[in-house]
């Protein structure tokens, strides 16, 4: 329902970590599992990080037209050039805050899974 434009022309995908489970209340408690994800990445292209000015590890923000969030870059070709993604799993940097909530006529639902966003860079490392 909502395509990039001039004002957010990344498109937000949310999903899973392999490590942490739905908001992370139980699977954030686990010492091990914290090792290998402690915190919120945003997964971004690296021609959209540089265009940005954004270096793996920087702190940034995506904003959507319902809110924003900050959380750690994450430069890697995993994600297409145009798409950054980010879990829903910490509190601290809610990315459900940004999604879209219109109702999907065919599957019943609200998109809550892609958004239109742009990323700033925080300047916080």
């Amino acid at each position: 329902m909502e395509l990039p434009d001039k004002k957010y022309p990344l498109v937000l995908t949310t999903g899973r970590s392999l490590y942490h489970w739905h908001t992370g209340t139980v699977s954030r408690k686990v010492a091990g599992l914290n090792v290998l994800m402690s915190e919120e990445l945003v997964e971004i292209n690296p021609e959209d990080a540089s265009a940005l000015g954004i270096a793996d590890g920087d702190m940034v923000r995506v904003i959507s037209r319902r809110g924003k969030v900050s959380a750690r870059a994450r430069v890697t070709e995993v994600s297409p050039a145009g798409v950054v993604f980010m879990t829903f799993h910490f509190a601290e940097s809610p990315a459900n805050l940004l999604t879209n909530p219109a109702f999907d006529p065919v599957a019943k639902i609200p998109e809550y899974k892609v958004c239109a966003v742009r990323v700033e860079k925080s300047g916080r490392r």
